[in-house]
């Protein structure tokens, strides 16, 4: 399996049950191998693991977008 990363950025007020629901949900999709909040030192930020030939990276930032609409990728 051939994985990139890449990082997505929530609200921080987002709440920890929130959080972990979305690291669920999107671990539960095809293509995502690892999805996982760092506490610290930035709780906001989501880093997914996955294979570009499977899942489309704007098809995991759509998946985060539902539970924080104002979500943005960093970097690329």
């Amino acid at each position: 399996m051939n994985t990139v990363d890449m990082i997505i950025h929530v609200h921080p007020e987002l709440d920890a049950p929130a959080r972990a629901d979305l690291e669920r949900q999107l671990m539960g999709r095809t293509g995502v191998d690892c999805a996982e909040f760092r506490n610290d030192p930035h709780p906001h930020s989501l880093i997914v693991t996955y294979d570009p030939d499977t899942v489309d990276r704007m098809e995991i930032l759509d998946a985060v977008r539902a539970t924080d609409p104002d979500a943005v990728t960093v970097g690329c």
